[in-house]
C-alpha cells in the first residue's frame, strides 16, 4: 500500500496541471494529513514541499489520540490552524484504505 497509496496522496494534493492546488507553494503554513502512520505522512509531505518538515508546519496528534484513521487531519486542523495569518496556505489530507483520498487546500481569510 505504501508504494502505491503515497505518490497517489501527494499528486492529489498538488492536483492536475492544468488546476494547480499546491504547485509552485513551496511554504505551505499547514500541513496536516491523516495520522495512521507518520512515515507515510512525512513521506507524502517531503515529497509536495522538496524537505523534511516538522511538527510546527506539520503536527501529530497520534500522541495524544492514537490512530483517528482519516478524521486524524481534521482534528490536527482544527487544533493548529490557530497561528496561520490572513493569507497563509494549508493543507487537509486524509488517505489510506481502500486505496482513498480526499484533500483540500484552504487559505486564511
Amino acid at each position: 500500500m505504501f508504494k502505491e497509496v503515497v505518490p497517489l496522496a501527494a499528486a492529489h494534493i498538488e492536483g492536475p496541471p492544468e488546476e494547480p492546488r499546491l504547485r509552485d507553494r513551496a511554504d505551505p503554513a499547514l500541513l496536516v494529513c491523516t495520522e495512521a502512520n507518520e512515515g507515510m505522512n512525512q513521506f507524502v509531505l517531503r515529497k509536495l514541499v522538496g524537505r523534511d518538515v516538522t511538527n510546527d508546519i506539520a503536527p501529530l496528534i497520534l500522541d495524544t489520540y492514537a490512530n483517528t484513521a482519516s478524521a486524524g487531519s481534521i482534528i490536527a486542523f482544527h487544533e493548529h490552524h490557530g497561528d496561520m495569518v490572513p493569507g497563509d496556505v494549508g493543507v487537509i489530507c486524509s488517505f489510506g484504505a481502500g486505496y482513498s483520498v480526499g484533500s483540500v487546500v484552504v487559505r486564511r481569510l
